[in-house]
């Protein structure tokens, strides 16, 4: 049974929620939470196996609960809900410990497959979505040199591959024909990743390669001279 703690500070919402999440035989819904203070409250008293988290709350916002609550209650996992994809809300939530980002608009059925995933271990979100997220917010990252961060040197030259595969928003089977192995390895070697490095998910294997330096966004194509900009024009992916 996936237990589950509502935070958001519409009670229609809270109570659409509760509907949808208590048709499901296999959760439940274990408190809400109007706030982030009563959500970080709750997350400790509770233990939630998955927090789905509003942004926007009087008080304590989302985000900072969303910190509190991966500092003190490290089981749970939380599920940040945005008014959009890709908006400064998804970035700065998985900079806090998020396991990922929804927007508010999402279907039942992929709202609760999310959550599946979520409570199972896995990232919400695929490693590609959450690295469009790094990209457009890159600016605000003050990546670090890589051969400073210590952690590094625990892991084998395949694992560091693996990491840096993943990095690069590759699913498992992606990363498996690249490197040539079985998928079944490399979910092996990530999981290894993932204690050495002290992270949660795949989203967050994301965000350490940015922080440490490990992966930097391409600079912008500079267009001729005298020539207009190209519309919708946008920076890609460093290989």
């Amino acid at each position: 049974m996936i237990r589950l703690l509502i935070a958001d500070d519409e009670s229609l919402l809270r109570m659409a929620f509760r509907m949808v999440f208590e048709a499901e035989p296999d959760m439940e819904v274990a408190g809400e939470a109007e706030d982030g203070e009563q959500a970080a409250r709750l997350a400790r008293h509770l233990r939630p196996d998955v927090v789905l988290m509003d942004v926007r709350m009087p008080g304590l916002d989302g985000i900072e609960a969303t910190r509190r609550i991966v500092r003190d209650s490290p089981r749970s996992r939380v599920l940040i809900l945005t008014t959009f994809d890709l908006d400064e809300y998804a970035f700065a939530g998985l900079k806090a410990g998020a396991a990922g980002f929804l927007p508010k608009n999402t279907r039942p059925q992929d709202l609760l497959s999310a959550i599946r995933n979520v409570a199972a271990g896995e990232a919400a979100l695929s490693p590609r979505v959450t690295r469009r997220v790094l990209e457009r917010f890159a600016p605000q990252m003050t990546p670090g040199p890589a051969e400073r961060d210590v952690r590094l040197a625990q892991l084998t030259a395949r694992e560091h591959e693996v990491l840096m595969q993943v990095a690069r928003g590759l699913s498992n089977a992606e990363v498996a024909a690249a490197l040539h192995l079985a998928e079944v390895t490399v979910k092996t070697h990530l999981s290894r990743v993932l204690v050495k490095l002290g992270l949660r998910d795949r989203a967050q294997v994301v965000v350490f390669a940015y922080e440490s330096g490990l992966i930097r966004p391409a600079p912008p194509l500079s267009a001729p001279p005298d020539s207009p900009p190209c519309a919708g024009s946008s920076t890609t992916a460093s290989p």
